[in-house]
């Protein structure tokens, strides 16, 4: 697959058929926002409305997404949005290992294009994707490294939109973002037990207590003070290269 842009994945996707979920699919979801982004959101995948639009996030749990980054002073231009798979699974049902692992080689190069400082996974397939068998009630609102990047898991807007006890969690994981972008390259380890909500289990996405000061999590054998190197790091957030208009991709 040789794409030397964003918009080069973008067509290929939506010509896609290496998975049965085109066969249903009204549109393809590539994702979008800003190429040069400090920050990337990784969901699931497209649900009714996406599918009708072509657009991550456009549903009720994108308002809430998009509420969300205006707590911290910013939006949906100024981040990229994508999703594991990028075609609507039937009946919004979970996506299946082969369609995942499918839509892999798409996610992979984004985020290759994007170079971000911050990965955001939504919820517990996009954690999976970094961290697999991890539970997302047991790290979300935590920093860690994998393969040179800061990964940062929350709950899926969907989950707090079932949920609402599950939004202050939410809205406080979300205020992090800001602290973890000034304090990039200064890790820190802060021991805080983890901590399963009641009923944890009758949900996909759930939360444990919010710890009182932001927690980064070394991987074994990582050295807390000298972690790996992100290649090619942004040097910040460059506001004359946001685009004046959304870009879909």
């Amino acid at each position: 697959m040789i794409t030397e842009s964003l918009e080069d994945v973008a067509r290929l996707v939506k010509n896609c058929t290496d998975c049965p979920l085109h066969n249903g699919r009204t549109n393809a979801v590539p994702g979008e926002g800003n190429s040069q982004a400090d920050v990337m959101f990784i969901g699931e995948g497209p649900g009714f409305r996406e599918d009708r639009e072509g657009r991550p996030f456009v549903g009720p749990a994108g308002q809430l997404l998009e509420g969300l980054l205006a707590s911290i002073g910013t939006n949906r231009k100024e981040v990229f949005i994508s999703n594991m798979v990028k075609c609507r699974p039937p009946d919004n049902r979970d996506p299946a290992p082969p369609e995942i692992a499918a839509c892999s080689k798409y996610l992979d190069r984004q985020i290759e294009l994007i170079n971000p400082k911050l990965i955001v996974t939504l919820g517990r397939f996009s954690l999976g994707r970094f961290f697999p068998g991890e539970s997302i009630t047991r790290v979300r609102g935590k920093v860690r490294q994998k393969d040179g990047r800061m990964i940062f898991p929350v709950l899926h807007p969907a989950a707090v939109l079932r949920r609402q006890e599950l939004r202050g969690i939410m809205e406080e994981d979300f205020q992090a973002i800001p602290s973890i972008l000034d304090g990039h390259g200064q890790w820190s380890v802060s021991v805080s037990p983890d901590t399963e909500l009641p009923n944890a289990g009758l949900i996909d996405q759930q939360a444990a207590d919010q710890p009182e000061q932001l927690t980064f999590i070394s991987e074994p054998n990582t050295a807390v003070d000298a972690p790996e190197p992100i290649e090619n790091p942004v040097e910040g957030l460059n506001e004359a290269a946001q685009p004046e208009q959304l870009t879909l991709f």
